[in-house]
């Protein structure tokens, strides 16, 4: 019986290959055979339809960063133009009212608590500050370190401009701790216990430090200014390429929201800083070829190449490190609205700090140090003599508050409108009372925001008043759960107190962090007054 099925099993093993060869030209393999089912194999991409989504999806992601990244880079800059127009401009008329403020004391009395408001003491301290850079400016020789950087070699210079790059970013990061550290010993209550140094260390910590950030900024310059002057274009050519070093060093690192963040602030008071370096080669140049326009279209392809160099790096860089990190392209429009929120609140009445002083916070853009430079690199190359000249430079005056007034118009504009798309304007005064609650616990509940429309119509320079009413309670919220009781509720026992950590810490540990409590350089966490 087992012979039997042996045989049968054989007999359907031969019937099927006899079947297959009558189908078939030729029962052995050949490259005809082989290429032709190559050519005619089929395959279905439906049946992985969410890969090639998400594929397609990242192309268009791609393809939407360089106009998202631009906005944003356009945005950041007029902040970064709208701090360094406030130096030049209104910086000076605060400085001479608090001057003026300061000699009348003995005229008006001194039944006040205080002599000065804080924001008036820190205008003396920055005017003071620039005054002092400026006159000691006057002794470092333009020119002289201009041939003696120069002299050097190529790769001398290109080593020596990384590192200037390096000890720049060093100084903005250290440099804005330390003008906070001034402008809170001056203003801080005297009833409190003497904890500091005393306001004449740090004043003086302060104008080193800006005079040192000045001369760095200056070799920085003049590096660029040899750059563009060499025959060969050698050096501008291998300082180009390290903009294109810096892809390979950030492309393939693993980012996160906040860090993409921190790295958009710094590109963007990079882009800043360099526009202000290409107008002082600028300066610099045509002062030496006697203003003649002839060369000012020398100096115009080179400088575009340079700017045109950065966009691109910036664009390159940022398109993989969102690819890399599966970030969308809408991450820009939410660090917008976290740049304008800064922005419309230093607009409130009771701001904690200057809207300069909170740009150089967040983007790490420090104006002191650049605006002096520029001021000694324009009065050293412009001769401002007789009457006519005067009034040359009085126009010049009126001519950037104008533009100071007009880009700030545009920004608040722009600001108020990121804000509202956001939907972060019912943030505007919890911030401030979220980060007061964690040094001083159990104050007044969150208030309620009024309208944006009030922030636009309070003075920027008008101090704050005292106010007579609080706000009124916001409603308690639903969903989320506050760490601090009522001021009306009893007591509660030890072990709700001892949940309240936990429970913070399960709140920080949440996927989708908001950016106002992620980033840890806020107006509301540096408090100068």
């Amino acid at each position: 019986k087992e012979d039997s099925d042996v045989e049968a099993c054989v007999d359907l093993l031969l019937q099927r290959w006899c079947l297959t060869t009558l189908l078939h030209d030729s029962d052995e393999p050949s490259l005809l055979r082989f290429m032709c089912a190559e050519l005619t194999r089929g395959y279905f991409l439906e049946h992985n339809e969410a890969k090639y989504t998400e594929r397609r999806e990242r192309v268009y992601t791609c393809m939407r960063i360089p106009r998202e990244l631009e906005r944003l880079m356009s945005f950041g800059f007029f902040l970064c133009l709208d701090a360094f127009l406030y130096v030049f401009t209104l910086l000076p008329l605060r400085t001479l009212l608090a001057f003026l403020r300061l000699l009348t004391i003995p005229c008006c009395g001194l039944g006040g608590s205080r002599f000065l408001q804080p924001a008036q003491v820190c205008d003396l301290l920055k005017g003071l500050i620039m005054v002092l850079c400026y006159s000691m400016m006057h002794y470092v020789d333009y020119a002289m370190m201009y041939h003696l950087i120069r002299g050097q070699s190529v790769i001398k210079l290109y080593i020596i401009y990384n590192m200037l790059e390096v000890a720049d970013r060093l100084f903005s990061s250290f440099g804005q701790d330390i003008l906070d550290a001034l402008y809170w010993t001056a203003t801080e209550p005297k009833s409190r216990k003497r904890a500091h140094i005393g306001v004449i260390p740090h004043f003086f910590m302060a104008v080193f430090y800006v005079f040192l950030h000045a001369i760095l900024i200056m070799v920085q310059a003049s590096t660029l200014n040899v750059a563009f002057n060499s025959h060969n274009k050698s050096l501008l050519t291998i300082m180009m390429s390290n903009n294109f070093v810096e892809i390979k060093g950030s492309v393939f690192k693993k980012f996160e929201k906040n860090n993409l963040f921190q790295m958009s602030n710094s590109d963007i008071k990079e882009r800043f800083t360099n526009s202000v370096l290409l107008l002082i080669v600028c300066l610099r140049n045509m002062e030496q070829f006697s203003w003649n326009s002839d060369h000012l279209w020398v100096l115009l392809p080179d400088v575009f190449i340079v700017i045109l160099s950065e966009v691109a790096v910036d664009i390159i860089k940022h398109a993989f490190i969102t690819k890399f990190n599966d970030i969308t392209a809408d991450v820009y429009s939410e660090y917008k609205a976290s740049l304008a929120f800064e922005l419309v609140s230093s607009r409130q009445q009771n701001a904690y700090t200057d809207y300069s002083d909170s740009v150089a916070r967040r983007m790490g853009f420090i104006p002191l140090p650049l605006a002096v430079l520029l001021i000694r690199v324009v009065m050293s190359s412009v001769k401002i003599q007789g009457a006519l000249s005067s009034v040359c430079l009085l126009l010049f005056y009126l001519g950037l508050i104008t533009m100071k007034v007009l880009n700030n118009i545009v920004i608040l504009g722009k600001s108020c409108r990121y804000v509202k798309e956001a939907n972060m304007e019912g943030k505007l005064f919890k911030r401030p009372t979220a980060q007061t609650s964690k040094q001083t616990p159990k104050k007044a509940n969150p208030t309620k925001s009024p309208p944006l429309s009030d922030i636009l119509s309070v003075s920027q320079t008008g101090q704050p008043s005292p106010r007579a009413k609080p706000f009124p309670p916001a409603p308690p919220p639903v969903t989320e759960v506050t760490s601090d009781p009522p001021p009306d509720s009893p007591p509660k026992p030890e072990e709700s107190s001892s949940e309240t950590p936990q429970s913070t810490e399960l709140k920080h540990r949440t996927i989708k962090k908001d950016l106002l409590e992620i980033d840890r350089f806020t107006i509301c966490g540096n408090r100068i007054g």
